[in-house]
This record gives C-alpha cells, structure tokens and sequence, in this order.
C-alpha cells in the first residue's frame, strides 16, 4: 500500500465514522468507501466492520492500523527530520482544540502562524476536552489545548482564564430566573464543564430549571439565546463587548466570586523540539 493509503487507514481508525473521515480527508464519502474495499480486497479480509453507528476494528485490522500508524509516523519523523536540516519551518503541527477554543480563540492564532510560517501544514481536531485529553495521552498530536484544569506531566502553558455568563434578551438579574418561563438553553459539553454548571444552579436555587432545551454545538445554544428563545449560560471567550441587545449577568460562587475556567495548552518536551510545533508555542505566547 501507499503511504497515503495507509493515512487514510489511520484516520479512520481515530474517527470511526465515514463521514467524519472523509471530511478530514477532503474526499467524498462513496469515494473514500470506494477506496476501502479496495485496501480490503488487496488484504484479502475485512479491517473495518460497517454498521449504522460507525466502523468497528476486526482483530485482523487492529494489526493492520497499529502498522499503518507506524509507518505514518515514521514517515512524518523522517520529513520533519529533513525540514529540520532545511532550516526553514516545514512539517505537519499535529493540534487538538476544545470546540469553543476552535471557534473563537484559536483563528486568529492560526492566521497569525500560517502567515508567519507558510511553508507548515496544520493538521487540526476539535473535540471536548475530554476527547482533547485522551488524544494526548494516546500520543497522536503535538499539541492539545483543553478546558479545565487536567492533571499533566509534560509541558503545561496556561493560555487564559475566562467567567461564566447568564446571557438573555429579558432576564436581566439572576434571581429572575426563578419566576421566568423561559427555557434553559443547554448545550452539550464533557463532564466537568456540566458538573461546575450543576453545582452553581443547585447553590444558586435549589431546585434545577422548569424547562431545558439541550443542544449539540456552543454556537447553536449561543444563537438561540441571542435569538430571544431563552436564557443560556455561556463562558466570556464566546461573547464580544460590542454585543447589543442581551443581558450579560456573571455567575458568582458563595463569596460572590465570579466563576472561572481556566485553559490549557498541553504536550510533550520532545515535540517542542520541532520547529514547527516550537513556532506555534512563540505565536501562542506572542498573542496572550
């Protein structure tokens, strides 16, 4: 097989989804099916099992990915190895973002940096923190950029800190959300993020919102509230000063404290050895 082919093997080994893979691989979904088959038949068996929920890995597969990856990233050390010698900044800067970081914080970073660097490739993941976390660990990016504050070994950079808001169209004071019959506009989001919301609401009121509508994506609940459909709670690096016609209310903990989050930027030291991935880190401090 071609490198590239065994790219593609890995990349839907990380996604576990068709569509999800082809996106990432610029390719149509019957294409990149297509091309599947083909891998499989020179293989002479299956390596993924198809179903309505998404691929599984045979046992026969497992061991052509954990191959596929191995060469992958051998190929990609040997590139970057030769782009070191060039001494230009070359290679692939392997990132993995919380969602909310992906869509308001980092453009402007990655603008900054692909103006700066053309020559670099960027190679970009958006997820929960959690799923942030869990590439990390598993070693498949330079760099990851989470929510929270995560327990890390390696380099560890605090990128910023930013308050929770109550944002509405009417509700303009906190304790009218008890008397409102407005919705609660809740979006989905990993564990911890939900738990911090959980136990404000509880300390707050006692009692949990008369009606709640959960939605997939920040932006969509965002939307929504700035919309008038009802109230959503939302962390400032989402919302703009220049913002008309909504109410901003920070959410306060029992000493009246305004409630944090923190981010992260994570990896390990011997990815900082890579200039590309060392350029992002200079951008990155450079912006804060």
């Amino acid at each position: 097989m071609q490198t590239s082919e065994l790219r593609m093997l890995v990349v839907l080994s990380e996604e576990m989804n068709m569509r999800k893979a082809s996106e990432r691989l610029f390719v149509s979904q019957p294409a990149l099916s297509q091309r599947l088959q083909t891998i499989e038949k020179s293989w002479g068996f299956q390596i993924f099992i198809r179903s309505q929920k998404g691929l599984t890995l045979t046992p026969a597969g497992e061991k052509v990915i954990s191959f596929a990856r191995e060469v992958v990233n051998k190929e990609e050390m040997l590139r970057e190895q030769i782009s070191e010698l060039e001494g230009e900044v070359h290679g692939t800067l392997k990132l993995a973002v919380a969602s909310i970081i992906g869509q308001h914080w980092l453009p402007e970073v990655l603008k900054k940096y692909v103006n700066k660097y053309p020559h670099a490739k960027i190679s970009l993941i958006t997820g929960w923190s959690s799923e942030i976390l869990k590439s990390m660990f598993e070693d498949h990016v330079h760099i990851g950029i989470i929510r929270g504050n995560p327990e890390w070994k390696g380099i560890k950079e605090h990128l910023l800190t930013d308050t929770l808001y109550l944002v509405d169209t009417e509700i303009s004071k906190i304790e009218d959300v008890l008397h409102t019959e407005r919705p609660f506009i809740q979006f989905k989001s990993d564990s911890t993020y939900y738990q911090e919301i959980q136990d404000w609401w509880h300390n707050q009121f006692q009692t949990s919102p008369k009606r709640t509508i959960v939605v997939d994506q920040i932006e969509t609940c965002k939307q929504m509230a700035f919309n008038g459909i009802g109230y959503a709670i939302l962390p400032s690096v989402t919302l703009k000063e220049d913002e008309q016609d909504v109410f901003k209310i920070p959410l306060l903990d029992e000493n009246n404290k305004p409630i944090e989050r923190d981010t992260w930027l994570l990896g390990i030291e011997s990815s900082f050895e890579l200039k590309q991935v060392k350029a992002f880190l200079d951008i990155v401090k450079e912006h804060k």
